[in-house]
């Protein structure tokens, strides 16, 4: 009897360990080693048409990895952090949301790139298709709404290699989870000033994920407030604190056009000079006719 007892025991921790494992990529603790690390300076953010680019949050060793490619290295030693990436595969049910605030002139977003991985890909991109939803607040309450996109249209344009290595601070140099860009281009949504909620999935043709890899900032634990689905409800993304995500928004500022009011006050002073002159004008040209 004692011995089924704790057969019991250890298939009910099995089932629950592989359950909470599908909505994040856990550390194998196979995969750790003690090193001595020492972090970098983050990436500056990007330029051009950019409007928002988080992308420099996924970076805390530049140069460090592969042939000189950057290093997003969870903090396993220095803050007890476990989870390598967040589950954001097409195949369940999973999605990933993170905020974003648009200022008071408005944005017209032309583009949108999201960050992603599979385990065991190259460097060539695995990643086959993206779908996107932006809302006007947060998804997990009932009062929000979302205002484009939705969760069954492939909006995926391009794909690529980061030059960015997932990794572990603990063991680093490794070349298994190379970070993709996934973007959305050709896109024109208007925005007016406010805070709204990216929300995403990804496909891949691997069996690993895809997983989004949350942002990464040296001796910080907590970096966002960035939520997931699970199929019935969004939830916080934990792993010791809050974690966000990276996303790049492409555009331009003022995209929203300036609608002006349907009745607009009239000087009566100018605009009698403005008949007058009228007059004059007709008169003239009547005495240069004759």
């Amino acid at each position: 009897m004692k011995l089924n007892k704790l057969l019991l025991m250890a298939l009910c921790t099995t089932v629950s360990t592989v359950a909470f494992a599908q909505s994040r990529e856990l550390v194998n603790p196979d995969e750790i080693r003690v090193t001595t690390f020492v972090p970098g300076a983050p990436l500056q953010v990007l330029g051009g048409s950019t409007l928002l680019d988080t992308r420099s949050g996924l970076v805390n060793s530049p140069g460090t990895g592969a042939g000189g490619a950057d290093e997003s290295l969870l903090q396993d030693s220095s803050l007890a952090m476990g989870t390598f990436g967040f589950a954001v595969g097409s195949t369940t049910a999973f999605r990933i949301a993170d905020d974003f605030t648009v200022p008071a002139s408005g944005w017209n977003v032309s583009d949108i790139t999201v960050y992603t991985y599979q385990t065991g890909s190259t460097t060539t991109s695995t990643i086959t298709g993206l779908t996107l939803q932006i809302w006007d607040g947060d998804p997990s309450l009932g009062t929000s709404s979302v205002v484009f996109g939705d969760t069954t249209t492939n909006v995926l344009s391009s794909t690529a290699f980061t030059n960015i290595y997932r990794g572990l601070e603990s063991a680093p140099g490794a070349t298994n989870r190379p970070i993709m860009a996934a973007t959305a281009s050709g896109l024109s949504i208007d925005l007016p000033a406010g805070t709204y909620w990216l929300d995403f999935q990804i496909a891949g043709s691997l069996g690993s994920g895809p997983w989004a890899p949350p942002l990464t900032v040296s001796g910080q634990s907590t970096t966002g407030n960035g939520l997931q689905f699970d199929g019935s409800a969004w939830v916080a993304v934990i792993d010791v604190g809050g974690q966000g995500f990276p996303m790049t928004i492409g555009g331009a500022g003022g995209g929203v056009p300036f609608t002006p009011p349907r009745e607009l006050p009239v000087n009566s002073g100018w605009l009698l000079l403005a008949l007058l002159g009228g007059l004059l004008g007709f008169g003239a040209l009547a005495i240069v006719r004759r």
